[in-house]
């Protein structure tokens, strides 16, 4: 919802003078996959048309992020994205504690050594697996429902991770920076055609929970942070 992450959009505006677009998109259990991606989908198009005249925004430096789902629906939106070279349009990607392989339901995930043995919102499985539920097998190699299957040429040029390693997401997430790394390294040392330019990072937060930084009263000042230190911009973490 736009209004929950308002404190983080109008931290990072006025950090960097960026324009911000917070978005919303349809929810299941009511709207199950593609309805979510087919809206974000719609939203990246209309701003890559209109983000000049609307925002006297540059469409050619178009930076994507999102917190949990929303960062699913991020990368998977770029892949929509392409120019004439067939690259995406999307230059960048921050991404916070994002499910990137929804073939599995969250309970069947590995999990952390130091994940809690009770989970505290284990009523909330269900729920999870929702959106991606219904058509685990109609889209099992389905790149937008699973960024983590995206070659690396369809994703953003430049793309940050945003991890916490109590959080059943841990390994898909290592796992695609791994394989995307790996890609940009064969493609320096001449062996792919793909990815030299690029860069793929992550960022690790040992002991912090899935959604921490949203629960945190510093949470837009922090995660803004996080965004700028990337950037290279200056920042200072809220303690």
């Amino acid at each position: 919802m736009p209004e929950y992450d308002a404190p983080f959009c109008d931290q990072l505006a006025r950090t960097t003078g960026a324009v911000i677009v917070s978005i919303s998109y349809r929810f299941a259990p009511r709207h199950p996959f593609p309805a979510a991606h087919d809206d974000v989908d719609d939203v990246f198009t209309w701003l890559l048309k209109h983000a000049a005249e609307e925002f006297n925004a540059d469409p050619k430096i178009l930076t994507v992020s999102g917190f949990s789902a929303g960062g699913n629906l991020a990368l998977a939106g770029s892949l929509n994205t392409k120019d004439q070279n067939g690259e995406s349009r999307v230059l960048g990607a921050v991404t916070f504690y994002s499910p990137v392989d929804l073939r599995l339901p969250p309970e069947k995930k590995r999990k952390p050594p130091d994940m809690p043995s009770f989970d505290l919102v284990w009523f909330l499985l269900p729920l999870f697996d929702a959106y991606a539920g219904p058509s685990h097998i109609t889209y099992m190699e389905d790149k937008r429902m699973n960024p983590t299957l995206a070659p690396l040429g369809d994703m953003p040029k430049d793309m940050l991770f945003v991890i916490p390693t109590i959080d059943f997401l841990l390994y898909e997430q290592l796992e695609m920076v791994e394989r995307l790394q790996k890609e940009i390294e064969d493609a320096q040392k001449g062996t792919s055609t793909t990815g030299a330019e690029r860069k793929v990072e992550k960022l690790l937060f040992e002991g912090q929970l899935h959604g921490w930084l949203e629960s945190n009263r510093h949470s837009a000042e922090a995660v803004a942070s996080v965004v700028l230190l990337w950037l290279g911009l200056p920042a200072t973490v809220a303690r």
